[in-house]
C-alpha cells in the first residue's frame, strides 16, 4: 500500500495539470470561433452536459437527491454560469487572450472579500490585502481608463466574469459538501443551456461546420473532460495543491494564444498578470490554511 499512494498522488497530479492545461486552452475558442458569445456559450453548455450526462448514465448516479434539495440553487448557478462564460469570452473577444485570462484569474480576491456573506468568518486583514493587490495587478493592465480602449473594455469584461465565477465557487463549495462534483457541473450546464436557448432566436446562427467542430471540442474536451479530469485528480491530492496548479490556466492560456495566435501580451499586461497571479497563489496558500481538508 505505501508504495501505490505515490503512484496514485502522481497521477492525480498529472491529471489536475492536464485540467488546467485544458481550462487555458478554452479560451483561445474565443477567437477560433466567429460566433457570439452567447452562441459559444450555449455550445459550450450543451456539449459539456450531454457528455457529462452520459457519463452520470454510465456510473447510474442518481439526480433525485441533488433534485430534491438544491432544484432551485442549481437553476440560479445555471444562469450564473451562463453569465460567466459569456463576459469571459466577450472580454477575450474585444481585447486579448492575456487580458481576459489575466483579469478573470483575479476570482480569488472577490472569493476572498465575499466570502464572509456565505460563512461565520470574518475578513482578516491579510486577506483583505492580497484582495487589493490582486484587484491593483487588473487595472495595472489598463493603458488608459478610456471606455473607447479595448484593454480596458476586455478588463472590464473580465473582472464581471472573475466576479460570477466567485459567486459559483462559493456556491459549489457548499453544494459539494452533500452532493458529487460531476451532478453539480452537469445540472449547472444543463440549466445554463436553457438559459441561453432564447439566444437561437435573438442572435442570427450561421455556424460554419469549422465552427461545429470546434464547439464540440470546447464543450467534451476543454469542459466535460477537463472537469472530469479535475475532479478525479482531486481524489489525492489536497484541495490546496490543485488550487495552486490551477491558478496556472492563465498561464498555459497566454503560451497557447503565443504559439496558435501569435499574440504577444505586452510589458503592461505580463507585470499586471505576474502581480494578480502571485496575489492569487497567496490567496490560494491562505484558504488551504484555513480549510486544509
Amino acid at each position: 500500500m505505501k508504495e501505490e499512494r505515490p503512484a496514485h498522488s502522481r497521477k492525480s497530479l498529472l491529471e489536475i495539470h492536464l485540467a488546467t492545461v485544458l481550462f487555458g486552452l478554452a479560451g483561445l475558442f474565443g477567437k477560433w470561433i466567429a460566433l457570439s458569445p452567447f452562441l459559444i456559450v450555449l455550445g459550450r453548455v450543451f456539449f459539456a452536459s450531454l457528455t457529462l450526462g452520459i457519463l452520470l448514465w454510465a456510473m447510474k448516479q442518481s439526480l433525485r437527491p441533488i433534485f430534491h434539495r438544491d432544484a432551485a440553487l442549481l437553476v440560479l448557478l445555471g444562469a450564473i454560469l451562463a453569465g460567466h462564460w459569456v463576459t469571459f469570452f466577450r472580454s477575450i473577444q474585444v481585447s486579448s487572450v492575456a487580458v481576459g485570462l489575466l483579469s478573470y484569474a483575479s476570482f480569488p480576491a472577490f472569493t476572498v472579500l465575499l466570502d464572509p456573506l456565505f460563512s461565520k468568518e470574518k475578513l482578516d486583514r491579510r486577506s483583505l490585502f492580497l484582495a487589493g493587490l490582486c484587484l491593483a495587478g487588473v487595472f495595472l493592465i489598463i493603458p488608459r481608463f478610456d471606455l473607447g480602449d479595448s484593454i480596458y473594455q476586455g478588463v472590464l469584461w473580465g473582472l464581471v466574469s472573475g466576479v460570477s465565477f466567485a459567486v459559483l465557487t462559493l456556491f459549489n463549495r457548499r453544494l459539494a459538501q452533500a452532493h458529487s462534483s460531476l451532478t453539480i457541473a452537469f445540472l449547472e450546464d444543463l440549466f445554463a443551456t436553457f438559459f441561453l436557448l432564447p439566444c437561437l432566436i435573438a442572435v442570427p446562427l450561421r455556424p460554419s461546420f469549422r465552427d461545429l467542430l470546434l464547439l464540440v471540442i470546447l464543450g467534451v474536451v476543454c469542459t466535460a473532460v477537463s472537469h472530469t479530469l479535475f475532479i478525479g485528480g482531486m481524489r489525492h491530492v489536497r484541495a490546496q495543491t490543485a488550487s495552486i496548479i490551477s491558478s496556472l490556466e492563465p498561464v498555459y492560456g497566454i503560451v497557447f494564444a503565443l504559439a496558435f495566435l501569435g499574440e504577444i501580451p505586452s510589458f503592461r499586461t505580463l507585470a499586471g498578470g505576474a502581480v494578480i497571479l502571485t496575489a492569487a497563489l497567496f490567496v490560494s496558500l491562505t484558504e488551504g490554511a484555513r480549510r486544509p481538508a
